[in-house]
């Protein structure tokens, strides 16, 4: 998928007039010709380094073309955004001279120090904090629980983008660890194993299927597990990417919930846990259909729904009266890879896009879990990757 190219435009335009201001503060404050002549080409050099990123094919090029894309334009960002920074304090200098006073010169000292302060940010957030990750333990009460599930320990994570790293499985391997060290009842995936196409999977089989819990590993698909982000010679390729990727998954011995419902049982109780295919507000597409996964939704039985997207809970679940499911785990918003405290740009595009959330009867609960790997840009600013372990409570009042 090529990026737009009118926003492609106006944004090498801003950055032309934003290395324009640069380059004058330049010329004023160190008066060399080899600092104007260096930051000038290097202006030129990162021109051309972002002409060739766009243009790098991310739908029909390989993995690592598309791993060097994002690489590139995260680099690219991670220079550009320190200097609209620096900018906006050097700018903030000039207001005296609205009222004929001398600028604040320290103002061009403190953004340099707030730009590079921010480069260091983001390339913590690639290099180190992308590569950790919380174990968030959140209690859920449901009056309806059955008894035996009292207790009982739930672990979910989502959003792995294996394709992210390569053919390294050390990220992988460690997060594996963690979650088997959990000792959780039973194991949960929400979605978005792969980036682009089942075979990114390769490489991480053998890991991912020492994940183990008494109840087993239970998975659903994302919108980006069914091949629509790659460039198909033609339908029958696309059908056996989709093929593979149901193989794969029962290789690692996880049930794929494929618009499809599981009993666990202990004891006398069972619990019913649905499982459908990617449901998505445009653009995304829908592959989800809940009335095949559990016709009966009005009934009494415990449910538990896996649904990648959290648009799904919001428009046919939250507040609607038919429908009896008590807990909805999603997946897909990644908080947009950006969070600093209770605030991610993800709150712009979904109202619900990171932990738990009840609709206005209280009646339906829903979970979004902001996932373990990246997609587009290789950071987790904030954000940290996060495995999510809940515990069932009967019987106490929410």
């Amino acid at each position: 998928m090529r990026l737009p190219l009118l926003p492609i435009t106006i944004l090498i335009l801003l950055n032309l007039l934003v290395d324009g201001y640069i380059l004058g503060v330049i010329r004023r404050r160190i008066h060399r010709r080899w600092a104007t002549k260096a930051y000038l080409a290097s202006s030129i050099f990162l021109i051309i380094f972002a002409i060739v990123a766009v243009a790098l094919p991310r739908r029909s090029g390989s993995d690592q073309i598309l791993l060097a894309d994002m690489w590139m334009l995260y680099t690219y960002f991670s220079i550009y955004l320190p200097k609209y920074l620096f900018c906006i304090f050097s700018l903030a200098g000039q207001i005296p001279r609205l009222w004929k006073a001398p600028r604040w010169k320290v103002m061009d000292s403190a953004g340099l120090g707030a730009a590079l302060i921010l480069f260091c940010i983001m390339w913590w957030a690639a290099a180190v904090n992308r590569l950790g990750y919380q174990i968030k333990e959140v209690d859920l009460y449901f009056d309806d629980l059955p008894e035996e599930f009292d207790g009982y320990r739930m672990l979910q994570f989502s959003d792995f983008h294996t394709g992210t790293y390569g053919n390294d499985t050390s990220y992988v391997d460690k997060i594996v660890e963690v979650i088997n060290k959990q000792n959780a009842d039973i194991i949960l995936f929400t979605g978005d194993i792969v980036n682009r196409h089942t075979a990114e999977l390769l490489p991480f089989v053998s890991t991912l299927s020492r994940l183990k819990a008494p109840d087993g590993v239970h998975s659903i698909l994302g919108n980006h597990d069914y091949g629509d982000y790659c460039t198909w010679p033609g339908p029958e390729e696309k059908a056996k990417n989709r093929q593979l990727m149901d193989s794969l998954q029962e290789v690692m011995g996880w049930n794929l919930l494929n618009n499809r419902t599981t009993f666990i049982c202990h004891g006398t109780d069972s619990i019913a846990l649905i499982g459908v295919e990617n449901w998505g507000d445009p653009p995304f597409t829908t592959y989800g259909d809940l009335d095949k996964a559990y016709p009966t939704q009005s009934d009494s039985t415990f449910k538990i729904l896996l649904t990648h997207n959290p648009a799904h809970w919001v428009t046919s679940i939250a507040d609607n009266d038919t429908i009896n499911i008590a807990l909805s785990l999603s997946g897909h918003t990644h908080a947009m890879q950006c969070q600093i405290g209770s605030w991610s740009p993800a709150k712009y595009r979904y109202a619900n896009w990171g932990g738990l959330y009840f609709d206005e009867s209280r009646r339906h609960q829903l979970y979004v879990n902001i996932g373990l790997g990246t997609v587009a840009l290789p950071a987790r600013i904030g954000a940290t990757p996060e495995i999510t372990m809940f515990t069932l409570h009967k019987n106490t009042r929410l």
